[in-house]
């Protein structure tokens, strides 16, 4: 579980309600923190090419603790998913694409494709929507972050459509870049339309559920989340947004960790031993309420997105 920038381990888990539901389910959770001293906005380094490829930088740490928590508690290295928020969500895409040997699943949140920034000024724009490599091309930015030849990750994308800091349009790009590599159809097999949320889903040759892609009606930028009732959730805060529907919830139903769904998972990934010891460094785009930066001129405009972003200090 990857925070975003500006939060930390505790806060993301309090907010999502993820430790409440793995105890629920039965199942073991990780949340990688960033240390101030790696990012002074406590942000994941999704654009910092040091720490986006494999067996380097921030990727290869969380894949330490990862490596770590699986020999320790003995989980099952066939059933490892990852999520994520902004930061956490790009970063998400960074372990998916640079690690999809580990992973049978993940799940970004108002996040970014892979390797679609390599410097500030590219990350700025790509929070936009604006430039990045054409569509065509997102898919060969995974298949060249490892050797894996497959099988892939499922992948579930969640993102407002009301979203001020990371655009919408990222949703779409994501669920690209990965229909790319499961090798479907661009037309989706389900459409489902929910109060307040409209879910498309990708199946592959055998009838599997391997994309899903949620858009919330009217949600700015933070994780979607049900608040009340049964099916209640997580704690609403920054970034942490009551919407009616629970992310939480679904993306572990979407993964097969509640009760009732089929397991999703993987050949097991190499048992190499991983040292956990190494420092995360990190940190990615702005979450700033839309009413500060309309505030503001237009100048400060792009210092303060700049900088909430992590892209600067």
């Amino acid at each position: 579980m990857l925070h975003g920038c500006t939060q930390d381990a505790a806060g993301y888990d309090h907010g999502s309600g993820w430790s409440r539901l793995a105890d629920e389910q039965g199942f073991a959770v990780l949340y990688p923190e960033q240390q101030r001293g790696n990012n002074a906005n406590l942000c994941f380094n999704w654009f910092n090419t040091g720490d986006t490829q494999r067996d380097a930088g921030e990727a290869l740490s969380i894949r330490q603790m990862v490596s770590a928590i699986i020999e320790v508690h003995g989980i099952d290295p066939s059933r490892i998913f990852v999520t994520g928020l902004s930061a956490g969500g790009a970063m998400a895409s960074v372990m998916l694409a640079t690690y999809p040997d580990v992973f049978a699943g993940g799940a970004i949140i108002a996040g970014l494709p892979y390797g679609t920034a390599t410097s500030i000024p590219e990350a700025f724009d790509r929070m936009r929507a604006h430039g990045g490599p054409p569509a065509a091309a997102l898919g060969k930015l995974v298949t060249a972050a490892s050797p894996h030849k497959g099988p892939w990750p499922t992948i579930s994308v969640w993102h407002g459509d009301s979203d001020a800091t990371v655009s919408h349009a990222n949703s779409a790009l994501i669920v690209e870049q990965w229909r790319s590599i499961h090798g479907i159809a661009r037309t989706p097999n389900t459409v489902e339309k929910g109060e307040g949320y409209l879910r498309r889903v990708w199946r592959d040759a055998h009838g599997h559920d391997v994309i899903e892609e949620y858009c919330i009606a009217g949600l700015g930028h933070g994780t979607p989340l049900n608040t009340s009732g049964p099916e209640a959730c997580g704690t609403a805060g920054p970034y942490m947004l009551e919407a009616g529907i629970s992310s939480t919830r679904r993306i572990a139903n979407f993964w097969g960790l509640s009760a009732g769904r089929a397991e999703v998972t993987r050949p097991r990934p190499s048992t190499a031993r991983l040292s956990a010891d190494t420092s995360v460094a990190a940190e990615p785009y702005a979450m700033r309420p839309r009413s500060q930066v309309a505030s503001s001129g237009v100048g400060r405009i792009i210092e303060d997105a700049l900088r909430a972003a992590g892209l600067i200090r």
